[in-house]
């Protein structure tokens, strides 16, 4: 029996400096789809490099962005990544034999979970809640020649995949090249908690109490720092730990701050 056809979407934004490794890593694939929104660095250029479907589309959202990827998948499954995620060569060696046994027998598992293992300062955090980090990025399209029925979330931060059947979970590791340096974590957590912000306006959750202010913008980060510092032991992660958990713990205190400030009259 030939093996199950494999599709890997990607959408991309000036991701000159990731692009090649991650491209690198998947050329197992049978197809690589690349929707670009505009870069005006070489993206483009490299994704065509490793042979990729590029498509220019204007900027539409996380998700709208990266459903307009899969939609334009015409394989059996479905291998949805970001431009800055690496496939291990471990896990490339599971997909393929994952694809080589594929089944399509009645409750066969339809969509997988991966393992990631984030990288901050180049370092792998693997306490503190950063890991195992599983991510439902794998899953079978029944149909490839229809739209998928298997989408992300439409939110403006932090999109899921939304699926109710039996998934399942492999065991090798996708690695998030996320932040080399904390300038680049910085500005990310600060365009995340602008988006975070919106979600908790649009949620009714941007209270102008002053005690729930308080509670928001300070009590809660500094109880997030100790859950995930100490008691899931963030600290084991050195010096990388400590910073990453006390900035991540001020990027929940900008968020409600920032959820508050447009609540306010003008």
């Amino acid at each position: 029996m030939p093996p199950s056809t494999l599709s890997v979407a990607i959408v991309t934004l000036n991701e000159e400096a990731n692009l090649a490794r991650t491209l690198a890593a998947v050329q197992f694939a049978d197809e690589i789809i690349v929707v670009d929104s505009n870069s005006t660095d070489r993206t483009a250029e490299i994704a065509q490099s490793f042979h990729a479907k590029v498509f220019a589309e204007p900027w539409k959202g996380f998700a709208a962005q990266k459903n307009s990827a899969i939609d334009k998948c015409s394989s059996a499954w479905v291998l949805s990544i970001d431009a800055d995620e690496e496939l291990t060569p471990e896990l490339q060696t599971e997909l393929r034999t994952l694809l080589q046994s594929d089944s399509t027998t009645p409750g066969a598992i339809e969509a997988y979970r991966i393992p990631r293992r984030n990288l901050f300062l180049h370092r792998p955090i693997r306490h503190g809640g950063y890991y195992p980090d599983l991510k439902l990025r794998l899953f079978r399209r029944s149909d490839p020649t229809a739209p998928s029925p298997i989408r992300f979330s439409e939110r403006a931060v932090h999109e899921t995949i939304q699926y109710t059947g039996p998934i399942g979970r492999l065991h090798s590791d996708l690695i998030h090249n996320a932040y080399p340096t904390l300038e680049t974590y910085i500005e990310h957590m600060n365009r995340y908690s602008t988006l975070g912000a919106q979600v908790l306006v649009a949620s009714g959750r941007s209270s102008r109490n002053p005690l729930a202010f308080c509670s928001n913008v300070f009590l809660i980060p500094v109880l997030t720092f100790l859950w995930n510092y100490v008691f899931r032991l963030g600290f084991l992660d050195g010096r990388e730990g400590l910073l990453l958990h006390l900035y991540h713990s001020a990027y929940v205190s900008w968020k409600y701050a920032k959820a508050w400030n447009p609540s306010r009259p003008h």
